[in-house]
């Protein structure tokens, strides 16, 4: 299974060449790993101060540790914290990220390049988020003594950790100091087997939400675009989504504004969904707060506004779940508004406690979207039910993070 595992990443490694100069996304991977190790070197150079390793594979994991990078610099003010990334759509986007002192793309796994990097980091504590599980990085973190974490962590009974042939991928596991699981069922499957180092902390996305929520940014433009009425928000979209969404826009486009933020904000992608869309639809780019309301359908063109976004919905309908999979419905979910989404998301854990509330609703085609929507949006009543519920229930997931910063201590610091 190793030799499996290496020669995995050596044709992932030539796939990603051989795509560069047609894909943006691997032009990117390529390009931000050249002579990664040089500029690794030349940032580090001269720091006397111990560093703190936090990687994620991309935004949406980065979003997930926030709150623990962020509660770890307040709390470690004479550490240096190096962030890394697996994904160039975490990368590109966060590689200006103020709370981190060093940001790169991590290294493909590989015994030299674990070496390499753990090598010229040093680092005294090192944090994976959710699904990270890189063999020759952990394997020269345990060796070397160098505690390391993973925060966030959910299981299934189908991942290859539980298969009679992943005995490889289960010895990657058993390397960590310790696993933060982000519910009782994943800490079950570790002790089955024989992985205690396990404790149930949660989802630090519930603690990021509420901060997002409590910060949230007014966005003028947004404002004069809604004129006080509805708004159905759609966030994360793909062209699937938005098939199935087209009727019901086209239903209600008159009564109410529906904003649209798509997962892909390239020029092809953006003009392709202006496309689709058609006349009553406009770009945030090429609109004003003078002609924003003329329009139906808002266009994010950018991105970085998303949680903002939702302050302003009525309603939400979260995209990816009729593709690989759900993306972030906790943005939503924060301010209290019923969700929609496709039927890919028992993966995530609190997509299907939400659905289990009653407060999102998985849809397979635009009749049941249509049906779904309606009973929520012609009983005011049963909207505010699923709203107090939907923010009660965010409320009470919260916490993970100062279960995780406490352990942090105890780690760090042993004997205080």
């Amino acid at each position: 299974m190793k030799l499996l595992y290496d020669i995995g990443l050596k044709a992932y490694k030539t796939a990603i060449a051989l795509a560069a100069p047609f894909h943006p996304k691997a032009s990117l991977m390529q390009q931000g790993r050249v002579q990664q190790f040089e500029r690794l070197q030349e940032a580090l150079q001269g720091n006397t101060a111990p560093i703190a390793w936090f990687h994620c594979a991309s935004l949406g994991e980065f979003e997930q540790g926030r709150p623990v990078i962020e509660a770890f610099r307040s709390q470690y003010q004479g550490y240096k914290i190096l962030l890394t990334f697996f994904s160039p759509s975490g990368y590109e986007v966060r590689k200006n990220y103020a709370g981190a002192d060093y940001i790169f793309y991590l290294p493909l796994d590989s015994p030299a390049a674990a070496q390499r990097f753990v090598a010229l980091a040093k680092p005294r504590l090192a944090v994976f988020v959710k699904y990270e599980f890189w063999h020759y990085y952990l394997q020269v973190l345990q060796q070397q003594g160098i505690p390391v974490i993973s925060i966030s962590a959910i299981f299934r009974p189908d991942q290859i950790f539980f298969k009679l042939y992943g005995g490889f991928y289960r010895n990657i596991l058993r390397r960590f100091t310790h696993i933060y699981t982000q519910n009782q069922i994943s800490a079950e499957l570790l002790q089955q087997l024989a992985i205690f180092q396990v404790s149930v902390a949660g989802d630090t996305r519930f603690d990021r939400v509420l901060q997002t929520a409590a910060g949230v940014k007014k966005l003028p433009l947004v404002e004069a675009f809604t004129q006080q009425k509805d708004v159905f928000m759609i966030g994360s979209s793909w062209p699937a989504d938005i098939e199935v969404l087209l009727p019901l826009i086209e239903k209600y486009k008159d009564s109410i504004k529906f904003i649209i933020a798509p997962h892909e904000v390239n020029p092809k992608s953006i003009t392709a969904l202006m496309a689709t869309l058609g006349a009553g639809a406009v770009r945030f780019s090429e609109t004003s707060e003078a002609t924003a309301s003329a329009h139906a359908v808002l266009v994010i063109d950018n991105v970085g506004m998303l949680s903002s976004l939702y302050s302003y919905g009525t309603y939400a309908y979260i995209g990816g779940a009729f593709g690989a999979g759900l993306h972030n419905t906790l943005e939503a979910a924060v301010f209290g508004l019923p969700l929609f989404f496709g039927p890919r998301y028992e993966k995530f854990q609190e997509a299907q406690d939400l659905v289990r509330l009653g407060c999102a609703f998985p849809v397979k085609t635009s009749g049941e979207l249509l049906t779904a929507f309606e009973q929520v949006h012609t009983q005011p009543e049963h909207r505010q039910n699923i709203s107090e519920t939907e923010k009660q229930y965010v409320q009470k997931q919260a916490g993970a993070t100062s279960i995780i910063m406490t352990d942090i201590q105890q780690l760090l610091n042993p004997t205080a």
